[in-house]
C-alpha cells in the first residue's frame, strides 16, 4: 500500500484525529494490529517516524504533523477532483456566475440559492454585485453568466440575450433634519449646495454612469446602498435611491422624500444572460427567474 494512496492518507488522518490505533481500528472496522502494521509500512516507505507510541495513545512527531497537514490537503484535492469529474459526467459546468446590479432587491436571493443547490448537487453559485455599467462589463468580459437588474441601454456588444424587467422607480431623499426638508419648493440652485449621494459605477473600461444629479452639484461617490443610507440618514447629502430601498426608511421616518421640479429618473432594467448551449445551468436559471412581470415583482417592485 502506497503512503500516498487515498486509503493510506485516510488511515493516517484517522489515527491522528483519534490519537489511538485501537480507536482508529473501531472506526475503520479493522483490528488494531492491522492499523499498527499499516502505519509502520507507511513510515518505512517514508523513512520517518510519524507517531510516538505511548502506553495508552499515539502522538504525531514533528515529521508526522507536517505529513498530516499535507495529507489532509491532498484528501481535499482528491474529493474536489471527484466532484469536478462527476459534474463533467452529468454535463454541468462547475460554477454558475451571477451578477446582481446594486439596484435589485435581495429578498429572493435566499430561495434562489436554496433551489439551485437542491437542483444541482455537483455545482456551485458565484454571486457578486456591480453598479451601473459594471454589470455590463462583467458579462462582456466573461465574469458573469447572468446579470439581474442591468440598467439603461445596452452599452456593449456580445453573444448574450436580454429580457425586460420593467422600470425602476427612484425617490429623492434626505434626512429629516436636512435643510432641504424645510424648503417648500426645491430649486436646482438650492439643492446644488449639498453633496449628491451617488453610487460609484464599478466599470473599469466602459464609461461610468452615476445617479442623476445637478451639473454644478458635487458628488459623494460610495460603493453600495448600505454606505449611502448611512450618509443620507446622517444628513451628509441628498440623493436618489431606488424606491424599494427608500420606502421602508421613509415609513420609519429615517428619511424624507421630496419632489424636484424636474422629472425624476426612470431606469429600464433587464435580465441579461450569456448564450451557451452547453451551459445547462444558465437555461435552468433563466427559466427559474421567470417572466418579465415576475422579474419586476421579485427584484424591483417596492
Amino acid at each position: 500500500m502506497s503512503a500516498f494512496s487515498q486509503s493510506s492518507l485516510e488511515l493516517v488522518d484517522t489515527v491522528a484525529r483519534l490519537g489511538s490505533f485501537t480507536a482508529a481500528a473501531e472506526v475503520l472496522h479493522k483490528v488494531p494490529s492491522a492499523i499498527s502494521y499499516t502505519i509502520r509500512q507507511i513510515e518505512q516507505e517514508l523513512d520517518v517516524v510519524l507517531f510516538r507510541r505511548l502506553p495508552r495513545k499515539v502522538e504525531l512527531t514533528p515529521a508526522g504533523e507536517l505529513f498530516i497537514e499535507q495529507a489532509r490537503t491532498m484528501l481535499r484535492q482528491m474529493e474536489e477532483i471527484k466532484a469536478q469529474t462527476r459534474r463533467a459526467a452529468h454535463g454541468w459546468q462547475k460554477t454558475l456566475k451571477i451578477t446582481l446590479d446594486n439596484v435589485v432587491k435581495l429578498e429572493r436571493l435566499k430561495p434562489l440559492i436554496e433551489d439551485f443547490y437542491a437542483t444541482f448537487p455537483h455545482a456551485e453559485l458565484q454571486i457578486n454585485m456591480e453598479v451601473f455599467n459594471g454589470s455590463w462589463e462583467a458579462i462582456s468580459q466573461g465574469r458573469a453568466d447572468i446579470v439581474i437588474g442591468a440598467t439603461s441601454a445596452i452599452p456593449v456588444g456580445g453573444d448574450f440575450e436580454v429580457k425586460d424587467m420593467g422600470i425602476l422607480d427612484w425617490a429623492f431623499v434626505m434626512s429629516s433634519s436636512h435643510p432641504c426638508v424645510r424648503e417648500q419648493r426645491l430649486s436646482e440652485e438650492f439643492v446644488s449646495q449639498f453633496p449628491s449621494i451617488c453610487l460609484d459605477d464599478t466599470s473599469n473600461v466602459l464609461p461610468k454612469r452615476h445617479t442623476v444629479h445637478y451639473p454644478d452639484q458635487r458628488r459623494l461617490l460610495l460603493p453600495n446602498w448600505y454606505s449611502a443610507i448611512e450618509c443620507l440618514k446622517n444628513g451628509v447629502g441628498v440623493g436618489y435611491m431606488p424606491r424599494h430601498i427608500a420606502q421602508p426608511l421613509i415609513a420609519e421616518g429615517l428619511l424624507v422624500e421630496k419632489i424636484l421640479p424636474e422629472d425624476k429618473p426612470l431606469s429600464h432594467c433587464c435580465l441579461v444572460w450569456r448564450k451557451d448551449e452547453n451551459h445547462k445551468m444558465i437555461e435552468w436559471m433563466v427559466n427559474y427567474l421567470g417572466s418579465s412581470e415576475q422579474l419586476y415583482q421579485d427584484w424591483l417592485q417596492s
